[in-house]
């Protein structure tokens, strides 16, 4: 920190300055006008300069001058110089497009407050009047306010300790001229004396609030090192000891692995885990979906949520690449949050008998194939076509030679232009496979005998985040 100024002395100052303002004076003709307040006491060169260089000329009166006589240190209100306070705040949510505050939280903040130095802040106001009648005027209508104090308030931040003080008077003193009066004496004089018992306060630290996202711990294995005669620590081999990431199934779910470690372990806020369905995306909570609010998500991350743009990143389990997209929060539902995702991070469609997408996904009982039969027309079923005890089959799912098709539920099958046949055998697939339909755009999984949406499902703690708005 190399220069600070927060003009805080000056604050008091401006403050003393308001408290003498507004005051009235009326004069013989009945004429009410207000009494300016200027800063700076009357010094030779002041006054030189308001006579303009010439003895003939008056200062005009009435008028109060503030200025200060003095700044001392208060040792009696000394306190502990190391102390911090710490202070969460968090602002309420704000749309700068429409310039309104909206009914939710926004940013969150720690602020970190060093204790203030104690000061005793001396002034002295002085009231000018041409006449004895303006100097009790003015008098009696500042000398009623302090009883024997006034309180003030420097600043409206609600943070801010130092922010609320008093001004004490000490003392008055009458008249500057003396009797007889000379004439040098235009202008009568009354000097009012005050203390102020001020702070002045160091810089704060402000943070950014949030809470741990993703925490990652490896346990070193000491299996990996090797043991000297006569030495109990193991040698440990610096080409070793660079985890390679992994990831591995267990009851919970997937978790990250290396080989350093027995388990890592990447947890998420709450430890909620996500439901993912059709581009909506719901908190899981004890085994139930959607029943959390998306508000404590954003409310406890730093930074603030805005529609379209803060971002969500997801972890594919199958083939551990990351998903992202754009979240809005759903108007109707809270608990649902819709995902415009970027396509070009979905994982990549698997090659099924040189291709790897297919035509059409349909039910073949309610489904009538020959209005788009062309050669290499490929088919997702998602129910039976005939059976090998049928005696009788579906014309439009014959071949060319009367023989009769008969495939399986998630099988794909292609119309050659003579002859159906099966290129995907849902029966004897064992692998991940992801195809899209290009009627729709949508990719699919084919995953545990079953075609799903390619991003669809449950995903476990630590395969998830939200980035917001900073």
């Amino acid at each position: 920190m190399r220069f600070f100024y927060d003009a805080q002395i000056r604050r008091y100052i401006t403050q003393m300055m308001r408290i003498m303002s507004n005051f009235p004076v009326q004069d013989g003709a009945g004429n009410i006008k207000e009494v300016p307040v200027l800063y700076g006491d009357m010094t030779r060169q002041v006054a030189n300069v308001i006579r303009e260089n010439s003895e003939n000329k008056l200062p005009s009166a009435p008028r109060i001058s503030v200025y200060v006589t003095g700044l001392e240190l208060d040792r009696d209100r000394l306190s502990d110089s190391s102390y911090t306070r710490k202070t969460n705040i968090r602002e309420r949510a704000y749309d700068s497009n429409n310039n309104e505050y909206l009914n939710y939280q926004g940013k969150n903040y720690t602020v970190e407050r060093l204790m203030p130095t104690p000061y005793t802040l001396r002034l002295t106001s002085d009231i000018w009047a041409s006449n004895t009648d303006q100097k009790l005027q003015l008098l009696e209508q500042i000398l009623v306010m302090f009883n024997p104090a006034l309180e003030i308030q420097t600043t409206d931040n609600f943070i801010d300790w130092t922010s609320i003080t008093v001004v004490n008077l000490d003392s008055i003193s009458w008249s500057s001229r003396s009797i007889p009066v000379g004439v040098d004496s235009e202008i009568d004089v009354a000097s009012i004396s005050f203390s102020i018992p001020i702070y002045i306060s160091p810089p704060i630290k402000v943070k950014k609030m949030g809470v741990i996202t993703n925490i990652i711990t490896s346990m070193f294995d000491e299996t990996r090192g090797t043991i000297e005669a006569g030495v109990s620590t193991p040698e440990i081999n610096q080409y070793d000891d660079f985890a390679t990431p992994g990831k591995v199934n267990n009851r919970y779910g997937a978790v990250a692995q290396t080989e350093l470690s027995d388990q890592m372990a990447n947890v998420n806020y709450m430890q909620w885990p996500l439901y993912l369905e059709k581009g909506t995306a719901q908190l899981i909570t004890n085994g139930t979906v959607g029943t959390e609010s998306w508000r404590k998500i954003f409310e406890a991350f730093p930074g603030s949520y805005n529609a379209g743009v803060t971002t969500i990143f997801i972890t594919n389990k199958d083939n551990d690449s990351t998903l992202t997209g754009t979240v809005s929060l759903d108007v109707n539902d809270e608990g649902k949050i819709n995902i415009d995702f970027d396509i070009d991070t979905f994982p990549g469609d698997t090659i099924i008998d040189g291709r790897t997408n297919i035509d059409y996904v349909i039910d073949p009982t309610r489904f009538n194939p020959t209005s788009v039969l062309s050669p290499a027309a490929r088919f997702l079923i998602l129910e039976d076509i005939g059976s090998n005890t049928a005696t009788e089959s579906a014309a439009v799912w014959e071949n060319g030679d009367g023989t009769k098709l008969v495939a399986n539920a998630n099988d794909i099958i292609e119309w050659t232009g003579t002859s159906w046949r099966i290129i995907f055998n849902a029966s004897e697939v064992t692998e991940v496979t992801y195809t899209t339909n290009l009627a729709t755009s949508t990719q699919y999984r084919f995953k545990n005998g079953e075609w799903l949406r390619s991003v669809d499902g449950d995903y476990p703690v630590g395969s998830w985040r939200i980035v917001l708005e900073g």
